[in-house]
């Protein structure tokens, strides 16, 4: 196992810091935050003419063919600078699933647009990840050679800008579907919400919402494994995100430690604040090595599922953690949430919770190891 980058996926990570950190600021990121979308739609563009939205899409349909671990390095550049782009939702929830289970007309219909900036996606995971048995709220009843869906999903990432929402449904055998629904479909309504980061997440409706044959993502047959590995790379995804929130919310921290002085000492020469910064330095490193192992477990063709839950766990606890104290290190400025370092702690927040927090992780990570234990002893 080595985890040393390569150098394609160094040149990824410099393009994405470059045109990141190069064109985001806190200025920007609040006008953004402010608006009517709530996303930075000129940045959005201005990473698809950087060839930056296509990194995981097959070279085939003008992309760069890579896999997770550059949407990785990508979404950790987001972090750094808590750029308002859905690049989770389009990339990750949306791009990703069409390039691996979708027919040649799906990818042809929305890749390329990927790629050019001229669509956004998403996925609605919420209720098949907040499950016991990762089951879809939503239900889809045969009809003809397609589907009638039904039912609710909770807080769909920026589903108010997607040209094509990636819908998992339960049939009634119990079997899973992954549906490519259009949000302008009769029966489609969706109820405004804004998240904790100041994000858009609405919550979808689906009233008997017709879906044909050459709408179905991953059928019957398969739908349970590609809803499982949607949820693996969606789950990976957010734990680079946080790395990437953390690790600029603590250089923040440091460099602000330094400019502020008590009994004529730069705070960072207190003990006590650099024993926090030490601690939330440890934390973020424990959150890299477990979200690198689980982007190349999933790239390498690896079981990853479990590796992606303790991914989250560190991300979702540490992550938690290391916002919660940079902000604390801040003393009266962070407590101001017109203060860039509010954000980050917004940030942290949403992430943590989003796809499950660390108890839920624990849960599903304490399930599997007993099933796999009593697997064991049986004769």
């Amino acid at each position: 196992m080595d985890f040393a980058y390569t150098d394609e996926q160094l040149a990824v990570a410099e393009a994405a810091r470059g045109i990141l950190s190069g064109l985001v600021t806190p200025e920007r990121v609040l006008a953004a935050e402010q608006s009517e979308d709530a996303v930075d739609r000129p940045l959005w563009q201005a990473l698809a003419d950087a060839d930056l939205l296509g990194i995981a899409v097959p070279e085939a349909h003008g992309g760069g063919g890579y896999g997770l671990m550059e949407l990785c390095l990508l979404l950790q550049a987001q972090g750094n600078v808590v750029a308002p782009v859905p690049l989770w939702a389009t990339l990750v929830l949306g791009a990703l699933p069409i390039a691996r289970y979708g027919s040649e007309d799906q990818q042809s219909a929305w890749l390329p647009r990927v790629v050019s900036g001229d669509v956004m996606l998403t996925a609605a995971l919420t209720g098949s990840a907040n499950s016991v048995h990762s089951t879809p709220a939503v239900t889809a009843s045969p009809e003809g050679r397609g589907w009638v869906l039904n039912g609710t999903e909770l807080a769909v990432p920026q589903a108010h800008l997607a040209g094509c929402i990636v819908v998992p449904a339960r049939t009634t055998g119990g079997a899973v579907i992954l549906a490519l629904l259009n949000p302008q479909s009769p029966g489609v309504s969706m109820e405004r919400t804004v998240t904790t980061n100041r994000e858009i997440h609405p919550h979808l409706h689906l009233a008997d919402v017709a879906i044909g044959e050459a709408d179905v993502l991953a059928g019957p047959e398969g739908g349970r494994e590609a809803l499982d590995e949607l949820l693996t790379a969606a789950t990976t995804a957010l734990c680079a995100l946080q790395v990437g929130v953390c690790e600029a919310a603590l250089a923040q921290t440091a460099a602000y430690l330094n400019t502020r002085h008590q009994f004529g000492r730069p705070l960072s020469t207190f003990q006590g604040t650099m024993l926090r910064a030490a601690d939330a330095a440890i934390d973020i490193e424990a959150m890299r090595v477990t979200l690198l192992n689980a982007a190349w477990l999933f790239d390498t063709g690896r079981p990853a599922g479990m590796a992606a839950r303790v991914a989250k766990w560190q991300a979702s606890e540490r992550g938690q953690r290391t916002v919660h104290s940079t902000q604390h290190l801040h003393g009266g400025m962070g407590a101001d949430v017109t203060f860039p370092i509010h954000r980050y702690f917004l940030w942290g927040k949403q992430i943590e919770l989003l796809l499950g927090g660390p108890g839920a992780q624990l849960s599903h990570i304490g399930a599997e190891i007993a099933a796999r234990a009593l697997a064991e002893v049986k004769p």
